[in-house]
């Protein structure tokens, strides 16, 4: 039993730093290749833990194999299109200027309503205002309306917008974020000062606050029974 939650402990290290040097991707954004690699190293960092018999070193070294190949094939497939296209494959278009690829459509062996389908996922639901549609690689489909259907944006209206920033948390339930505050454009002298309107002299009695895309900063204190927001700009 010892040995099986040593070998856990160890190898649920090794896991996540591979994972790591690999790179952040959710699963359904993974290409076919990453998809494997992934569940190889699922399957040989069980076999370790199930058999006690297997070697450690073994288990790892096919780990840290598949981790060099993973690496070696992304540094290839940035170098050449060709490769990428091999290991990840290529968009391919199933909407062209509205009319359907039909040939496109067979040979990725898609129906009309699976093509509908992804059109309604991407809140576009008619057929008639979807000027290109794109299955990427990865398997999502990416949609172009058309012009007259696409919806109206300030610069269409001329009116003007402000440039906005990055949302930032300040401080999460006690906790003080300098790098965040100094991020924000805001000193620590200000928000002291905004805390002391809010009745707070301690940044650890905060339970949130955070630096919306205005510069604004939104202040929220623990109370008994709730939560209360105080908003004040700089």
């Amino acid at each position: 039993m010892l040995i099986i939650l040593i070998r856990t402990i160890v190898l649920y290290f090794i896991i996540l730093f591979v994972m790591r040097v690999m790179g952040k991707a959710e699963l359904s954004k993974m290409s076919p290749f990453q998809m494997i690699v992934s569940f190889m190293i699922a399957e040989l960092a069980a076999m370790p833990i199930e058999s006690p018999e297997i070697s450690m070193i073994s288990g790892v070294t096919a780990i840290f194999t598949l981790l060099f190949l993973q690496v070696l094939i992304s540094f290839l497939s940035i170098k050449s299109d060709r490769m990428k296209n091999l290991f990840s494959g290529s968009p391919s278009l199933l909407i062209d200027k509205g009319q359907i690829n039909k040939k496109e459509m067979k040979r990725l062996r898609l129906t009309l309503s699976d093509l509908l389908e992804a059109l309604r996922i991407g809140n576009c639901p008619s057929l008639s205002s979807v000027e290109y549609a794109i299955m990427e690689s990865n398997g999502n489909l990416s949609i172009i309306q058309k012009a007259d259907d696409k919806p109206l944006t300030p610069k269409d209206l001329s009116i003007a917008k402000s440039a906005e920033s990055l949302p930032l948390v300040l401080i999460s339930d006690g906790s003080f974020y300098p790098k965040n505050l100094k991020a924000s454009g805001w000193t620590e002298q200000q928000l002291d000062s905004e805390l002391l309107t809010c009745g707070v002299t301690n940044r650890r009695d905060v339970f949130f606050a955070f630096c919306d895309e205005q510069r604004k900063l939104h202040v929220f204190l623990p109370d008994e029974q709730n939560v209360f927001a105080r908003e004040v700009s700089q």
